[in-house]
Formats: structure tokens, C-alpha cells, sequence
């Protein structure tokens, strides 16, 4: 079937990926839990991990923006 997820390369890729570092080396005793797990090694696959297609730069570096001490008034 065309478009099935085990068709599509970058879909298997991620899922192999995710299954290896998070599910099998995760017990997960809440929902509450999981999700924190999960977002944690999601912002870490998007923002720091290097991406062998990306000559091994992370996808979208975090960016700090210094906000001003205070308000500004005009």
C-alpha cells in the first residue's frame, strides 16, 4: 500500500530510533510519566542530536533569546 509508514524510509528510521532509546529502555509507571520521558527525548532528537543526513548537525539548534531587564516605553 502506498504511503504505509514501512514504505517511507524517514518514518522507519524515527520509529527505530524511538523504539530502541526510549521504549525498550523505559518502564513507564504513568501516563504522566511517559509523556514527560517522551518530550524530554523528543526535544533532545530535534534540537541536539546530530542527523547523519545533515552531515551530523542537529535538525533545529535551540535558541536563547535575551530578553530586556524590563519593560520598554515609548
Amino acid at each position: 500500500m502506498p504511503g504505509s509508514p514501512w514504505e517511507n524510509g524517514y518514518c522507519e528510521s524515527f520509529n527505530g530510533r524511538f523504539e530502541d532509546e526510549v521504549l525498550n529502555g523505559e518502564i513507564f509507571y504513568s501516563l504522566k510519566e511517559a509523556q514527560i520521558i517522551i518530550e524530554q527525548w523528543r526535544k533532545h532528537y530535534n534540537t541536539k542530536r546530530p542527523h547523519s543526513a545533515l552531515g551530523y548537525r542537529p535538525v533545529a539548534v535551540e535558541t536563547i533569546v535575551k530578553m530586556d531587564q524590563g519593560p520598554v516605553m515609548h
